[in-house]
């Protein structure tokens, strides 16, 4: 006779069992390699997490490039650029595609390497040898050259800004050969050979006349349009500081708050509101591609020399950028994970490079920009257990709402415990969101499914047509919730979060949902 007890019908015996664990050594649901890919390439940190370190992030994507097939690598690194904005994963895709298959390459390699910056990184990782070779090749090779060639003045200029390699490194390493006199008197001038200043183009023969006026005392408020970090090594005066403020687009007024407060700028009459009418205005943050986390970042860094007054337009702005956050339908709970982990830096630590932006913020930032969205939206921050007595007014600021969320954080990690409130009130809900890192252990001594899985179907035996949405800040490859028709898991902190979400919700994604998204990319054959 078998033993009753051991074979007995166990509680959530329907549901599938989990086939891995997390890095917090618990029980769960390992996503597919395109999967895993995919959430790599849409938050692309590369740096030390909570959790995993660069090195082991960097390997688990060399070996997903192994497993998935060219052309979902290539959409990857596309959408990952386009709708993702990210740097280092859709560089890093391309340098693989640079070992694996350079056709593809050559097919998406402008619209992944789009500016100066994302050349000199796909350089960077291809000499690495971090994706199998350290030499570029002839056919990447010759896509650098064209986009040397191609470039304009200002694309070279801002491309000429950063180390490791440096853009003159890059062109004493491919050997572009001009057509033109003023690219070929611009690439002398970079890499410090003989030049004719008469034949440079206008933004750089400006600049090297005011840094020769300036070298002699010669005050002119003519500052040159060249990036701003070409003019930070000259000694400048306050109001020669305050034109390069007036002068400066939106992105980079934003990441330098700071460097205008040291130098005076917001003593000048008139600078501070200048600048903070700059940051607030409505058609500079579309323009810009201004989003939430960029400003969450920019608030957070900005010192106590920034003028309050600047400091509010930061948060002025952060209302205009969540102006595409959708709307649900029906009820909505926004769950952000608060728990210890949750305090790692969101962009992994980088040392000096670090951001002052940990995951436990980004995560008040989601919620607090989906209540904006949606008023009746109940919001439910949860460690161990959900954090009780939390009042949010959903008429606060984004900024507001999330610092409160932000400042709860610590405790164990615990993704079922919202989903077992929501169970044990027979909640009416139409769609909950989840905001962690992924990392449930609180509740992971159990075998079979996650504890995650089991109060999620507890939920839908009363709410049949409920969505669940995971919003994993630093994937790792596993889930606590098995994707399916009902459950997305996403990845990552950008505007592309938002328009996935809204896309499920509406029961307008297939059953792919995120790798599907990536899969509509359409690679136009060269």
């Amino acid at each position: 006779m078998v033993n009753k007890q051991l074979f007995q019908t166990r509680k959530g015996a329907t549901q599938p069992l989990t086939n891995s664990v997390n890095n917090a050594g618990s029980a769960a649901y390992e996503f597919s390699p395109r999967h895993q890919l995919a959430q790599m390439a849409l938050t692309g940190c590369l740096g030390q997490t909570f959790y995993a370190s660069a090195e082991e992030q960097l390997d688990q994507i060399a070996n997903l490039v192994l497993t998935v097939d060219n052309a979902f690598t290539a959409k990857t690194a596309v959408y990952a650029r386009e709708r993702g904005y990210m740097k280092d994963v859709p560089a890093t895709l391309a340098a693989a595609l640079a070992v694996w298959d350079t056709e593809l390459l050559a097919q998406v390699f402008s619209r992944v390497v789009d500016n100066g910056k994302m050349l000199r990184n796909f350089v960077q990782v291809v000499r690495s040898g971090a994706m199998g070779r350290q030499s570029l090749g002839s056919r990447p090779k010759k896509l650098v050259q064209n986009w040397l060639l191609q470039a304009t003045e200002k694309q070279l200029l801002n491309a000429s800004i950063g180390n490791a390699p440096s853009l003159a490194d890059v062109v004493k390493m491919v050997h572009p050969k001009p057509q033109e006199a003023w690219r070929a008197a611009w690439f002398a001038w970079l890499i410090g050979k003989p030049f004719d200043e008469a034949a440079l183009p206008p933004i750089t023969q400006a600049f090297e006349r005011f840094k020769r006026e300036n070298a002699a005392g010669v005050i002119s408020l003519e500052v040159p349009d060249v990036p701003f970090q070409m003019l930070t090594a000259l000694t400048l005066t306050v109001q020669q500081w305050a034109q390069i403020a007036k002068n400066g687009s939106w992105q980079m007024v934003r990441q330098n708050l700071n460097t205008f407060a040291r130098n005076g700028v917001f003593e000048l009459p008139g600078m501070t509101e200048a600048i903070a009418e700059k940051l607030k205005n409505a058609n500079a943050v579309a323009k810009a591609r201004a989003m939430p986390y960029q400003l969450l970042a920019a608030f957070k860094a900005t010192g106590e020399q920034v003028p309050a007054k600047v400091r509010n337009a930061l948060q002025d702005a952060m209302e205009l950028s969540i102006a595409n956050v959708p709307s649900f339908a029906g009820r909505v709970v926004v769950c952000p994970d608060v728990s210890g982990s949750m305090s790692s830096v969101v962009t992994g630590n980088r040392g000096t490079a670090s951001s002052s932006v940990r995951c436990i913020d980004v995560a008040g930032l989601m919620a607090a920009a989906v209540l904006r969205k949606n008023s009746e939206a109940r919001v439910l921050p949860f460690e161990q257990a959900v954090v009780k007595g939390l009042k949010l007014n959903a008429r606060d600021s984004v900024m507001t709402n999330a610092q409160k969320l932000a400042k709860i954080g610590g405790g164990g990690t615990n993704c079922s415990a919202p989903l077992k409130l929501l169970a044990d009130e027979k909640a009416q809900v139409d769609v909950v969101i989840m905001v962690s890192d992924n990392e449930s252990w609180v509740d992971g001594a159990r075998r079979g499914a996650t504890e995650t899985m089991l109060q999620w179907d507890r939920i839908k035996q009363r709410n049949p047509k409920a969505k669940l949405v995971c919003i994993d800040i630093q994937p790792y490859g596993t889930t606590q919730a098995m994707e399916r028709q009902d459950i997305l898991n996403v990845g990552g902190f950008s505007d592309a979060v938002f328009d996935v979400v809204a896309s499920f919700a509406k029961g307008e994604l297939g059953a792919e949902h995120w790798v599907g998204e990536i899969e509509k990319i359409v690679l136009a054959p060269q």
